[in-house]
């Protein structure tokens, strides 16, 4: 995504657009694997970009609220943000009574985790786990 195709976003998103703002989702989209606020805030400054550290952080607030990046616990009071990809889901069937509930994917908050912890990247993404359990009213049942 340019420039101008930012821009554009933001605008349709109801956003006004800024400099900064411009910039922080440029570095996100350019980027491979989830940053932080401070690794964001680094580039911007390398950029030429005149920015304070809260802005950064108030614009991905802002960000995560409309649904545009993804905000991910690395414990210890870290987070690392990027672009919210299209929203995968899986399916839990009960093994007894066969009722669905769909959760979103957990494995893009697993894979930030275990990259924070060991430095380990995933390259296959494919992940494909039917999950089976015990619904919490079979459960009961029990």
């Amino acid at each position: 995504m340019n420039v101008l195709e930012i821009e554009q976003y933001l605008r349709k998103c109801g956003i006004k657009v800024t400099k900064g703002r411009v910039n922080i989702l440029d570095i996100l989209y350019k980027g491979n694997t989830s940053v932080s606020a401070e690794s964001i805030f680094e580039e911007c400054r390398k950029r030429g970009i005149n920015i304070d550290l809260s802005t950064v952080y108030r614009s991905l607030e802002l960000f995560e609220g409309k649904n545009i990046v993804s905000k991910f616990d690395l414990g210890q009071g870290k987070y690392n943000y990027t672009i919210k990809e299209e929203d995968h889901k899986h399916v839990l069937q009960c093994k007894l009574c066969h009722k669905e509930v769909e959760i979103d994917c957990p494995m893009q908050q697993v894979r930030e985790l275990i990259k924070n912890k060991t430095g380990f990247v995933f390259v296959d993404e494919e992940l494909d786990i039917k999950l089976e359990g015990i619904c919490e009213d079979c459960g009961k049942k029990e």
